[in-house]
């Protein structure tokens, strides 16, 4: 008797009125495990082999999906293999910063197809929007190169940048991109553009990267800790993005952290930027990650006491994060690559005692993520893939209940 392959996948409804969401149900398993039969569709997810069968159907015709060589197991009958179509979709990110802004194209799976940076000034946006829609043409224009009628298939551009969003703070520094936060962007971005653009900070979109291509993949309780210019946290609860009713949940960094006579936020404390002006790195330098490299390398002290210090903090927010929403695990991404975040990863050990269980884990409570100064970027990509394919049970229930 073979044994079962064990496959990850949502639910999906064998109700009337849930043929949109069992189509992202779908792919979200094929997304999830890789090829999959009908058969072990139909297991996984508790739809009828018809149903399945139809969706797939339909899935295939649409350029989504597509059959791979017979399978044949044992002395049952040969299956068909079904797999996502890397080009049966595409999309766009955009991730906004201080300092240097980053477009990219993926495919349905989170292949990297185009990428191009540009440096937008960060209290300038009407200045700045007119840069962003160059730097989009010109991604777009890689992009298409040999790949006629690709443009059809784009899903949209997510865009990411820093929050929190809506929020009147006195501090103008560069800190905060204040000047963007009333800025119509996406209304610009979408008439420059012609396409559908989403807008999320960039801890959410991390979390979306992680979830689609990292860390998270698979998994349907995590938080996703990025450790960047800023500091913030993106959430999955319950598989979906928890984005909060302003798209503010998860700014982690702003927490208030310190002593009795003496709070400052996380992100003041532990933050790259905190670690850049404490050894003179300029944040805007082509060569800054190289500059870091060969101080973490060096043992370079100043670096070394803030590890120390950044690793004493961020074991306080590791606990925060897993008594507030109890998740599989905590996963500390960053957009500098090298040896820094092992480095602090190692620091955070010892972690705090907590309400998450530790016996018959199958996944470590702290984990390192992306450390990749793309990682925005992809996620922010990812965010009109999820929109577009990935199941909401919010939006079925909304839809039952009408």
């Amino acid at each position: 008797m073979n044994e079962q392959r064990l496959i990850r996948a949502k639910s999906g409804a064998n109700q009337e009125g849930t043929g949109a969401h069992n189509r992202r149900v779908i792919i979200d398993a094929l997304r999830v495990n890789g090829a999959l039969s009908r058969a072990d569709l139909a297991r996984a997810t508790g739809l009828t082999k018809q149903a399945v069968s139809n969706l797939v159907e339909t899935l295939e015709n649409e350029g989504l999906v597509a059959s791979e060589d017979l399978v044949r197991k044992g002395r049952g009958q040969p299956s068909t293999p079904y797999r996502l179509v890397a080009g049966g979709a595409y999309s766009i990110g955009l991730q906004i910063d201080r300092h240097i802004s980053r477009a990219i194209v993926v495919d349905l799976v989170g292949n990297i197809l185009a990428r191009a940076t540009a440096k937008v000034p960060p209290r300038a946006p009407e200045e700045g929007v007119k840069v962003l829609l160059d730097l989009l043409a010109d991604v777009r224009t890689e992009f298409a190169a040999g790949r006629p009628d690709a443009e059809a298939r784009i899903a949209g551009i997510g865009v990411a940048m820093p929050g929190p969003f809506g929020v009147e703070i006195a501090d103008d520094s560069l800190w905060l991109m204040q000047a963007w936060q009333s800025f119509p962007l996406v209304a610009r971005l979408a008439a420059g553009t012609g396409l559908a653009v989403s807008l999320q900070n960039d801890a959410a979109a991390c979390a979306t990267a992680e979830r689609m291509v990292g860390a998270a993949n698979g998994l349907d309780h995590a938080v996703c800790i990025y450790v960047g210019y800023g500091i913030g946290a993106g959430l999955i609860l319950g598989g979906e993005l928890y984005s909060g009713a302003n798209g503010n949940a998860g700014e982690i960094g702003m927490v208030l952290f310190g002593g009795p006579d003496h709070l400052v936020p996380l992100e003041h404390r532990a933050s790259i930027a905190s670690l850049y002006a404490l050894v003179g790195i300029d944040p805007a330098d082509p060569e800054q990650f190289d500059k870091l490299e060969t101080l973490v390398s060096a043992g370079d002290r100043r670096v070394a006491d803030w590890i120390d210090r950044a690793g004493h903090d961020l074991r306080l927010a590791v606990h925060t994060a897993e008594t507030l929403f109890d998740p599989q695990t905590v996963i500390l991404s960053s957009g500098v690559p090298g040896s820094l975040m092992p480095a602090l990863i190692a620091a955070i050990e010892p972690l705090r005692p907590s309400l998450v269980p530790t016996a018959g884990r199958t996944v470590p409570r702290v984990r390192l993520g992306m450390t990749n100064p793309w990682a925005v970027a992809i996620g922010a990509a990812a965010d009109p893939i999820r929109r577009a394919f990935d199941p909401s049970f919010s939006a079925i229930l909304k839809r039952q209940g009408e």
